[in-house]
């Protein structure tokens, strides 16, 4: 009878049973604080929280970078059913106060939208190699020289933005470049560290991180321009991302095995629960079974309908906070911060509680991946389309986005982590590819919405939330019906299969050669 502490939920089961998968010990599990599965999520959440603060810092500094961000159209009649301004009519996004001698440049705002672009369409380029990279070498320096570039090309920013808008752009389609294996080579790593049973807390807590980044660059940015001049925005941001990264090549490990500072214990527990799952693929991959894949299919068809709705939130309301609501610059970058501070929260507490249910038994895998892929989709297009009937209502407005992006950070452990449920080994592949498919509505989404809003008004706003609300229940439907938590047979290696498996396609083939 084998050992308890060599039971893993990754092993084959022999009658294809989910829940027949047997689990580790409670009494084999080391504990959690201070173990080296821990501090590499804290330095992930870190490290992921500087990759949104270079990925959103220029949304912020275009403000200041530019002589003018917003021109009013020249139609007055395209705002008539637009929120009335306030009191004064004053609005400090027009009275930007700048130190003595920083740069500006009469971009339009075409130019602006190509600027702020620019990232998307190197970020789309490296996300499947780095995904099949990391799966085979490993992850830690694809991930550390993802940061690690993006954050020094991030230093030139000023220099590009002298030099003229097509040297910006060329800029930040570099850092989208070298960002884009940042996710997979994540996903690569947790196929290493992250036991079966922790695997919803550790990962949603290192990719809060980017929730958190976006809360905390949103208003800094807006602050560090007009104190120290926008320059200082990038020379800040860059200089975080290589100072991090020297702590991550300084600490951090691909594997467990090789941890110069583990404790055997935790080594033994996490090699042991997620079993040889737990290694590098080779240089070939089941591509064909993967595209005949209805789990994989389900995951990027879902993950495409949630990230609709977070994109256009993400680069459309600065847009809707002050051409419809009318805030300050001051009010505009908090509020539009906010609603990723709950995202953070709720994303992390989710992470506990589907583990929580994993470990005690309530429900498989499968059923707590829907449980929270549903939540997260469902009821932010509720919400969504609440705002667009909240009228000119601050409050109401601020509550419904808010509340949407926060319940929106409950599918952090359904959908988004569903790749190491069905095929461990090939994590960071997967990754990549439904992470290149979940930017296309990154590209897409922003020319919808201003299509909708082309002139202003409170009813092609509410088109906006609607088309986002219905996209996010249908990604919601998809994933109910076809979704799944259970290894996939092409994840499964020919010597990971149950032995009465084996000899029957061995007999198989002998009968099939005679």
């Amino acid at each position: 009878m084998p050992s308890p502490s060599r039971y893993s939920i990754n092993e084959a089961s022999s009658d294809g049973s989910e829940d027949s998968e047997p689990l580790i010990q409670n009494n084999a599990v080391p504990r959690q604080c201070c173990s080296a599965r821990l501090n590499l999520a804290i330095l992930m959440f870190f490290g992921f929280s500087v990759v949104y603060g270079l990925r959103v810092n220029l949304s912020v500094a275009m403000v200041a970078m530019v002589n003018t961000t917003d021109p009013q159209p020249t139609d007055n009649t395209s705002v008539v059913h637009a929120c009335p301004l306030p009191s004064g009519e004053d609005n400090a996004s027009q009275n930007f106060q700048h130190p003595d001698g920083t740069p500006q440049y009469p971009w339009d705002s075409e130019t602006q939208g190509w600027l702020l672009g620019a990232f998307f369409f190197g970020y789309l380029c490296t996300q499947i190699l780095g995904g099949y990279l990391a799966g085979h070498y490993g992850g830690k320096i694809f991930l550390g020289l993802g940061v690690l570039g993006t954050a020094a090309l991030t230093l030139l920013t000023p220099l590009a933005a002298q030099w003229g808008s097509y040297w910006l752009f060329g800029l930040r389609a570099l850092e989208g470049f070298g960002e884009g294996v940042t996710f997979p080579a994540m996903m690569s790593m947790w196929a290493r560290w992250a036991p079966p049973l922790e695997r919803s807390r550790l990962m949603t807590l290192s990719g809060s991180g980017a929730n958190f980044g976006a809360f905390v660059a949103l208003p800094l940015t807006g602050y560090i321009c007009q104190t120290l001049g926008w320059p200082a925005v990038f020379y800040l941001c860059g200089g975080a991302g290589c100072l991090w990264s020297f702590f991550w090549f300084m600490f951090v490990s691909d594997d467990p095995r090789t941890h110069p500072r583990i404790s055997e214990e935790e080594r033994d527990y996490i090699v042991n629960s997620i079993g040889s799952q737990g290694t590098g693929h080779g240089w070939s991959v089941p591509v064909l079974s993967m595209l005949l894949s209805v789990p994989l299919w389900t995951i990027i068809v879902t993950q495409m309908c949630s990230n609709w709705s977070y994109y256009t939130l993400l680069t459309s309301l600065p847009t809707y906070m002050d051409t419809i609501l009318h805030f300050d610059l001051q009010s505009n970058s908090f509020l539009s911060a906010l609603p990723y501070l709950g995202a953070w929260l709720a994303s992390t507490l989710s992470g506990v509680a589907a583990d929580a249910l994993i470990e005690r038994r309530v429900f498989s895998v499968t059923v707590v991946r829907k449980i929270f892929t549903t939540t997260g989709l469902m009821l932010p297009a509720a919400f969504l389309v609440a705002v667009g009937y909240a009228g000119c209502s601050h409050i109401l407005t601020v509550t419904f986005l808010t509340l949407s992006t926060t319940a929106g950070g409950t599918s952090a452990p359904g959908v988004y982590i569903n790749q190491i449920d069905i095929a461990p080994r090939y994590a960071g592949f997967l990754l990549g590819i439904t992470n290149t498919f979940g930017t296309i509505p990154g590209v897409v989404a922003p020319i919808v919405t201003g299509y909708f809003t082309e002139k202003h008004t409170l009813e092609g706003w509410r088109n906006v939330f609607w088309v986002a609300a219905g996209i996010n229940a249908s990604g919601a439907l998809v994933y109910m019906i076809f979704g799944s938590g259970k290894i996939q047979p092409w994840a499964v290696a020919e010597e990971e299969k149950p032995e009465g498996e084996r000899r029957r396609r061995r007999r198989s083939s002998q009968s099939d050669s005679s």
